[in-house]
């Protein structure tokens, strides 16, 4: 399955700007062969379009259910560490709330979950009134909250393309998803000491595993470390809206999780 869909491949601002009603108002026919590659976006550098580009999941009926499904992993994961659940509540809780969204971006990555998805670009209020498309403008803001920014979505790509590309192995992933579950960093947790030593502990096993799998090669532990930095920037909200909000509606999704692992 393409990670993106080919029919909505084409940037917005490829498309030939002489072909627009305001730029044959506004300019002559020799200004706009001067003017037009100004238009067309550098492929070295983020496309204007994106920046409020929004999409959602193509087929939500099918991601929706293996989201779900590596949800329920990611659960499993943090139930089956011992480690864990010698850590004072509180800060078992802050974990929880920090970082199920990375660990389950990971359960994505080691489960093969690839997906597409559409956009949800609405013609401009501008262009809808040259067009005379629509004589209310009030249904042009109905959809303007839904959908994620494609930037993020870009985001999610790389960070699982890099993985899939260094072919993970099942240990692999688990000592990743000690590295990014135990995070002394976060904000408020009892004791930073103790969860700073479980993730070197993680970090350690992962190094000398990969080092005698790879000849006491260091490359491959380091692209994992490069991919867990694209990883620190996806937004846990956006995981939510993309994979969640289809099927939980307005669901808090991080109570759900603690009530399963403390209270079920």
């Amino acid at each position: 399955m393409a990670f993106r869909s080919e029919k909505l491949g084409t940037c917005q601002c490829n498309r030939d700007p002489v072909n627009s009603i305001l730029f044959q108002m506004l300019n002559s026919g020799s200004i706009a062969k001067t003017n037009l590659q100004q238009h067309i976006c550098n492929p070295n550098r983020e496309c204007p379009c994106d920046r409020s580009r929004k999409v959602l999941l193509k087929h939500p009926e099918v991601i929706c259910k293996k989201a779900s499904d590596v949800l329920l992993k990611t659960v499993t994961f943090i139930q089956n560490l011992p480690s864990f659940y010698q850590l004072l509540q509180d800060d078992q809780i802050l974990l929880v709330r920090r970082c199920w969204a990375p660990l389950f971006v990971l359960g994505l990555a080691q489960e093969q979950v690839d997906f597409e998805w559409e956009d949800l670009s609405m013609p401009s209020l501008l262009k809808k009134i040259l067009l005379n498309q629509s004589q209310d403008t009030s249904d042009i803001t109905l959809t303007s909250d839904t959908g994620v920014p494609f930037k993020e979505v870009k985001k999610l790509q790389m960070f699982l393309h890099k993985l899939w590309s260094l072919d993970i192995c099942t240990k692999e992933y688990a000592y990743l998803k000690g590295m990014v579950l135990f995070n002394p960093r976060i904000r408020g947790v009892r004791f930073p000491q103790y969860i700073q030593t479980l993730q070197l502990e993680a970090q350690q096993t992962l190094m000398e595993f990969t080092s005698v799998m790879q000849n006491m090669s260091h490359v491959r532990f380091t692209m994992m470390l490069e991919a867990l930095d694209i990883l620190k920037a996806i937004d846990s909200e956006v995981i939510t809206e993309l994979f969640f909000r289809p099927i939980s509606g307005d669901i808090n999704l991080e109570d759900l999780l603690l009530e399963t692992l403390f209270y079920s």
